[in-house]
């Protein structure tokens, strides 16, 4: 004798009578960001960047290397002096990052704007980095009948670094699972006019709201090593090629909106021109009034918060620049869940 399955049956799957019950039909929506620590204390700090610099993806010296560095040096007086910068930008209010805000606020909207799509979505969010976990969020989507899954790295343009990292963490788990949900992943949107149109029309919007006209705007890309270009990864290609059709949709040259790179570590050379150097030659150059928007970041984080507002803001006036705005990042705004809800209904096709 058979019987229906009682929890989570979207498919009409019938089992025997006595076969555990078992939730199958829903499809999952995963948002991934890059990371965020717990606290902004030494040892939370430490726990997160060791997770973070210990990925051969991001870090990919020799480990003979690097682990001396990283254990002995990096990870003794780094946490104390990221966790002031993180704590600079804090959400007191929640004890938590803005990117964790922000992020868990997307998978909300997006979750409100597809419930009219199908009855089977169930929409999430987690990090690479610190939690929740790709892992524990890939385990309660299963535990809530997801037998498919979208992964969606919340990256605009790949790099082994970001994108490819997120996979790596998503198939560590399931590697671990006798029943594994059928995975599909989100490629990178560099070069998608709704990105396109969405990232120029918020920045346009922003500018307009400032009480000065920026002379010059920089585009300001995470930056990576220039060692990995030459290895065949493709970001910076991909930077290259939303840069100049944000500039064509803005109708500016390349003098008047230009790219940098930002975030560099260590010694060895990273994409260039960078962000840091370039606002200070703007600056000494009698550039007076200056904006950076950030399209490579969904959301806003250390990076936008307090090295673009903060550092290079400090850059720029204490060498002769006056004005300088950071525009936020598309975040939750209508503009940025467009964009995310754009990818995801373009890849859930088959699937809803």
């Amino acid at each position: 004798m058979n019987a229906p399955i009682v929890q989570g049956d979207l498919r009409a799957v019938r089992l025997p009578a006595d076969h555990p019950p078992v939730k199958v039909g829903r499809i999952g929506v995963l948002l991934v960001n890059l990371g965020t620590p717990d606290a902004t204390d030494y040892w939370s700090m430490r726990r997160y960047l060791k997770e973070f610099l210990s990925d051969r993806r991001v870090i990919e010296t020799p480990r003979l290397i690097w682990w001396p560095l990283l254990n002995g040096i990096i990870l003794t007086t780094r946490p104390g002096r990221k966790g002031k910068d993180y704590a600079s930008i804090w959400n007191k209010e929640r004890d938590e990052s803005p990117l964790r805000t922000i992020t868990r606020s997307q998978s909300e909207k997006l979750a409100e704007r597809l419930a009219s799509a199908s009855p089977k979505l169930v929409v999430d969010w987690a990090m690479r980095y610190g939690n929740p976990s790709i892992a524990s969020r890939i385990e309660a989507l299963q535990n809530e009948g997801c037998d498919r899954l979208l992964l969606v790295p919340l990256y605009p343009q790949y790099a082994a670094a970001t994108s490819a990292t997120v996979c790596d963490k998503a198939f560590d788990a399931l590697k671990t699972m006798r029943w594994q949900p059928v995975l599909r992943v989100a490629p990178p949107w560099a070069d998608d006019s709704v990105y396109i149109e969405a990232v120029t029309s918020s920045m346009k919007r922003e500018i307009a709201t400032l009480g000065f006209e920026p002379e010059v705007i920089l585009a300001s890309f995470h930056g990576v090593p220039q060692s990995y270009l030459a290895k065949g990864d493709p970001y910076h290609c991909q930077c290259q090629k939303t840069a100049r059709l944000m500039r064509e949709a803005l109708g500016l040259d390349e003098q008047r909106f230009r790219i940098t790179f930002q975030s560099r570590f260590g010694p060895e050379e990273w994409l260039q021109p960078y962000t840091d150097k370039t606002v200070e030659a703007l600056a000494k150059q009698g550039v007076k009034s200056l904006a950076v928007v950030t399209p490579g970041f969904s959301a806003d984080c250390l990076e936008t918060l307090e090295e673009i507002a903060g550092e290079n803001a400090e850059i720029f006036r204490h060498n002769g620049g006056e004005n300088f705005a950071a525009i936020p990042c598309l975040n939750d705004t209508d503009d940025g869940m467009r964009v995310i809800e754009h990818v995801v209904r373009r890849e859930l096709m088959g699937w809803i």
